[in-house]
């Protein structure tokens, strides 16, 4: 029974060190408390744990813009988060999670604002037959979180842009995002606000719970292992690495010729490649595969053995640029 609640809210908005505080705060919860985290990632692709970067997101496009690609620790589909993007998030020990009244909170925040919302399925909750908040759960150690956006203001163009990977160019065998309709509170009710919807969260927390809850602070001597778990989820192994094994393929037809690719990747290396090609330099296509098995499945490790593969000659360089840009912008399907 909960009996005690608490409400963080932070102003940081690197995905990192959001993250590693909702992760923090799972692993301090107590018996009998609930804790409300509200927070927002700027110009972020978060995906579940166990799907495929590249296959949700454009990576490349994403990080060459200055965004984040983060991966959480709970599971589902890969969603955008700016700073039009309201997070929560409700902590408690297992015997204490209740999904129902969880869910409660939200829709009474929104309804405070004049919107009628409602829960649709397991994972959303929508207004107007539209999806507004996605839903995401973890467990872990006897404590559990339910986390999910909620769509303000976004910008949906972006969310489209970075989130329309190709599906076609790589075969895996992680769990793959669900497309829906969304919708911004702010097209139902052009009022509400980041600070509104807040001060709705909060207020309906203390109604369906019963008890107001207490601000709780940062804990300073806790520092360290905040530090520890945000270079946990900030690290390229964590990002790229937990990617489930899959297969890369695509071909496409250059002004010195036409090329098609076939890559096995495993824990982000390439561990298996086959390149096909009627370019008239046959000496630089023939060493290809060799050059990049055992290479990071990133653009820059990628690059790098290409260039490394590269004569001084132009054509060389040319061919290494244009080999490189065709994997990552066509993961994305730039």
């Amino acid at each position: 029974m909960i009996d005690k609640t608490f409400v963080i809210e932070t102003s940081e908005t690197v995905p990192y060190k959001n993250i590693a505080l909702e992760a923090f705060l799972l692993e301090q919860v107590e018996k009998g408390a609930c804790i409300l985290y509200l927070w927002q990632n700027r110009h972020t692709v978060v995906i579940g744990r166990n799907q495929n970067a590249f296959k949700e997101c454009r990576v490349k496009e994403l990080e060459d813009s200055g965004g984040f690609l983060a991966r959480r620790l709970s599971g589902g589909g890969a969603v955008y988060h700016d700073m039009g993007n309201l997070n929560f998030t409700f902590l408690m020990r297992e015997e204490d999670y209740d999904l129902g009244r969880q869910t409660d909170v939200i829709l009474r925040a929104v309804q405070k604002l004049g919107v009628k919302a409602q829960k649709s399925g397991r994972n959303d909750i929508e207004a107007d037959g539209r999806k507004f908040s996605g839903n995401a759960f973890y467990k872990s150690g006897g404590s559990a979180y339910h986390h999910g956006t909620l769509l303000v203001k976004a910008d949906k163009e972006a969310a489209a842009r970075y989130l329309s990977a190709s599906q076609d160019k790589i075969r895996s065998k992680g769990v793959d995002s669900v497309k829906s309709r969304i919708v911004n509170l702010t097209e139902l009710n052009p009022a509400i606000t980041i600070p509104s919807l807040s001060a709705a969260l909060r207020e309906s927390f203390d109604e369906v719970y019963g008890v107001k809850a207490e601000e709780l602070e940062k804990s300073e001597d806790k520092k360290p292992h905040l530090i520890e778990l945000e270079e946990k989820f900030a690290a390229p192994e964590w990002k790229y690495g937990m990617n489930p094994p899959f297969e890369f393929q695509a071909e496409k037809r250059f002004p010195w010729g036409g090329i098609e690719l076939h890559f096995d990747v495993k824990d982000n290396t390439i561990s298996g490649a086959h390149i096909f090609s009627d370019a008239m330099d046959g000496d630089f296509i023939l060493a290809l595969a060799e050059r990049l098995r055992g290479a990071p499945f990133t653009y820059k490790a990628v690059l790098k053995r290409l260039a490394n593969n590269a004569k001084d000659r132009d054509s060389d360089i040319l061919y290494a640029v244009d080999i490189a840009d065709m994997i990552f912008d066509g993961v994305a399907d730039q």
